[in-house]
């Protein structure tokens, strides 16, 4: 690849007619550019330029270079510009990726907040609950909840939130059936359930106001899903579910389900941010992870 550097100060030597001319305008010592044009000659196997003490003459091929060389310091300049503008305003696009639930029901609304904060910023989003590598899918932030630690990797991590997960049912399944006083009359009660592989179902629970009293309870679900949005229409009749809190308030606020146990919690998951490195970051990714810090936490609360 040749030297842009060389390439300019040959430009230059072309249209100042001399080198003396175009090293006085480069601000650059004569040696200097006579130096570079010595080297892109080299480079090129070419002589562009006769001179002596008297004359100053491009060559034929140098002529023609010329034309060549000057097209490609334009697009240079114009290659730059586009990377200070993005970088001076953010602009262009920005993709991420997250779980289903994380876009159906916490970003929802705060992603048209952010584009009207930065109207030149366009996201392409990923909704899937299957795990994604940021670094080889080409993802700029990716946010992932977790109950457990995250392997250890490249990727720089964030904390974001915790998310507290409860246990919910529809009225009219507690009116059949009764609400549980104590996690051991779980034991008699119709469940649903995320879609496990080959671990078992057990809900882990922990007082709230008294975090050392813990107990499990085993369960077998009369429905299996991976799709959060399917539990909580099945809890209302079918039976009592695990949902991280965010996911079921809107349903607590208007009646559709209850609280089951209020005082336990059925464990706390994370939901980190992840990137593929924090180095030369465009203002666009930065303004977006500044914003998804701010709000994502009360978000999920």
């Amino acid at each position: 690849m040749l030297d842009l550097s060389d390439l300019h100060c040959f430009v230059q030597a072309v249209e100042k007619k001399g080198i003396g001319a175009a090293a006085r305008g480069l601000d650059l010592p004569k040696s200097s550019v006579s130096r570079r044009i010595l080297a892109l000659e080299a480079a090129l196997g070419a002589r562009l330029i006769q001179r002596t003490t008297r004359k100053f003459a491009v060559t034929d091929v140098g002529q023609e270079f010329y034309a060549h060389a000057v097209a490609t310091l334009i697009e240079a300049e114009t290659a730059e510009n586009v990377v200070r503008r993005r970088m001076a305003e953010p602009s262009g696009t920005i993709r991420f990726t997250c779980s289903v639930a994380l876009a159906q029901l916490a970003l929802a609304e705060l992603l048209p907040r952010f584009m009207t904060l930065y109207p030149r910023v366009r996201i392409v989003q990923h909704a899937t609950n299957r795990y994604v590598d940021p670094v080889q899918e080409g993802f700029d932030v990716c946010l992932r909840a977790h109950s457990t630690l995250l392997p250890a990797s490249t990727l720089i991590q964030r904390h974001l939130a915790d998310i507290p997960w409860h246990l919910f049912a529809g009225p009219a399944y507690l009116a059949r059936k009764g609400a549980p006083q104590t996690p051991e009359d779980l034991s008699a009660h119709d469940a649903v359930g995320l879609r496990q592989a080959e671990e078992p179902h057990v809900w882990s629970l922990v007082h709230e106001g008294h975090p050392e009293e813990k107990t499990t309870v085993a369960y077998g679900p009369r429905l299996e899903s991976d799709d959060m949005g399917t539990l909580k229409v099945a809890a209302r009749t079918l039976g009592i579910v695990a949902l991280p809190g965010y996911v079921g308030r809107k349903e607590v606020e208007s009646g559709a389900l209850v609280r089951v146990l209020p005082q336990w919690h059925a464990g706390i998951a994370k939901v980190s941010m992840l990137l593929p490195s924090r180095r030369g970051l465009l203002p666009s990714v930065r303004v977006f992870i500044d914003f998804l810090s701010s709000y994502v936490p009360g978000a999920l609360a």
